[in-house]
């Protein structure tokens, strides 16, 4: 439950009548069921926590799948106290939580926020004109970032015409030519090693008289 118990009759009134304008407005791209003054009726589990979220947005097949939680706060509501029982457990759901504020504070639910690290989605602004009610986004946060995707695993090396390795064919225009390949000084070829005496190899020793 609220912090925010017994709010001021004209701020209750306008918080309700907020509350089915959403309703209306939302009903476009999702089911949308509403907790009204004592009319808690529609609960949202988070972790060990049952909350009654102003807004609960479900998908409209048959597994009602949670899209989506609003909370809507006056004047009297936006503190610090609302921010930590509420908006605290409603931004760690896994579907997006949104926040609509007077536009008169703004800035203080921004910094609630901040302060408390909440993790909203939206935070809108109401204000009413005569019968008419508008509402304007001022906060949206970034998009998560996309998990990168694997590459692909490395091609085999084709082969050329004749069957050899790609790499053969890459080596030979490696090879210097021409010119180039005069520059290459050439292996000097192995001489046959002489004996010390200076006698031809085989050569029999003289007879001595």
């Amino acid at each position: 439950m609220s912090p925010i118990l017994v709010r001021p009759v004209r701020e209750q009134l306008e918080h309700d009548r907020v509350i089915r304008l959403l309703q209306i407005r939302l009903k476009r791209r999702a089911e949308v069921a509403i907790n009204i003054g004592d009319q808690q009726t529609v609960p949202v589990r988070i972790g060990q926590v049952q909350m009654f979220p102003d807004l609960v947005l479900t998908s409209p097949d048959k597994g009602h799948k949670l899209l989506g939680t609003v909370e809507v706060e006056t004047a009297e509501s936006v503190n610090h106290l609302e921010a930590m029982a509420q908006w605290a457990h409603l931004g760690r759901a896994r579907a997006p939580f949104h926040l609509y504020v007077p536009a008169g504070s703004v800035d203080i639910a921004r910094r609630l926020a901040s302060e408390n690290q909440v993790n909203v989605a939206e935070i809108w602004s109401y204000h009413t004109i005569g019968d008419q009610t508008r509402f304007t986004m001022v906060h949206r946060s970034a998009p998560s970032a996309p998990e990168p995707r694997a590459r692909p695993a490395a091609e085999p090396r084709r082969t050329s015409e004749k069957g050899g390795d790609a790499r053969a064919a890459t080596a030979s225009r490696a090879r210097p030519t021409g010119a180039a390949a005069a520059k290459v000084p050439a292996k000097a070829k192995a001489r046959p090693a002489k004996s010390k005496t200076g006698d031809r190899k085989g050569a029999k020793p003289q007879k001595r008289k």
